[in-house]
């Protein structure tokens, strides 16, 4: 009688151990599906009903990259230095002179996972976003994205590509 409580005791303490394995990897993909975004997108700062342009996202084809200059930050760091903040001066007084929408783009080089980057990438795009908000500029026409490691600026391995990678980029809604 003794061996089969032991038996049914280490039956029940197996099927805890798969109800807490099976929990913890449902708790896994519900973290994935807070970053699912529009045209795969991870957007953390901006809620997707506020996205400007019904669903405009950074890569679409009515987003201006080309008229401010992407911001750089040091190795694993998402602070704004003062060596930027001259590029961010002019961000904050074009969105302060119209009602223009901007959507910032945070991204790593390829050093930490996926994951990793994809965080750091978001707290870059939400360090300009509260330096152009603490400038001025009103918080409803940013909207931020991280790309993490994704479409580098250079190909290469090494600090020279690597500080080319870790940038915020500065998309106009047209």
């Amino acid at each position: 009688m003794i061996s089969l409580s032991l038996k049914n005791l280490l039956s029940l303490a197996c099927v805890g151990a798969i109800a807490f394995s099976l929990g913890a990897c449902k708790k896994g993909n519900k973290k994935d599906e807070q970053y699912a975004g529009v045209d795969g997108d991870y957007v953390n700062g901006t809620p997707l009903p506020d996205r400007p342009g019904d669903g405009v996202s950074f890569t679409s084809a009515n987003v201006d990259k080309s008229q401010f200059q992407p911001v750089y930050f040091g190795f694993d760091s998402a602070e704004v230095s003062s060596g930027e903040s001259g590029k961010l001066e002019s961000v904050a007084s074009f969105l302060k002179s119209g009602s223009s929408t901007i959507i910032l783009a945070g991204f790593t080089d390829e050093r930490g996972t996926e994951e990793y980057n994809r965080a750091l990438g978001e707290r870059r795009a939400q360090a300009v976003r509260n330096y152009l908000i603490s400038a001025g500029a009103s918080g409803g026409y940013i909207q931020t994205v991280s790309f993490g490691e994704e479409m580098p600026a250079s190909s290469g391995s090494g600090e020279d590509a690597w500080s080319q990678n870790r940038r915020t980029e500065i998309g106009v809604v047209k």
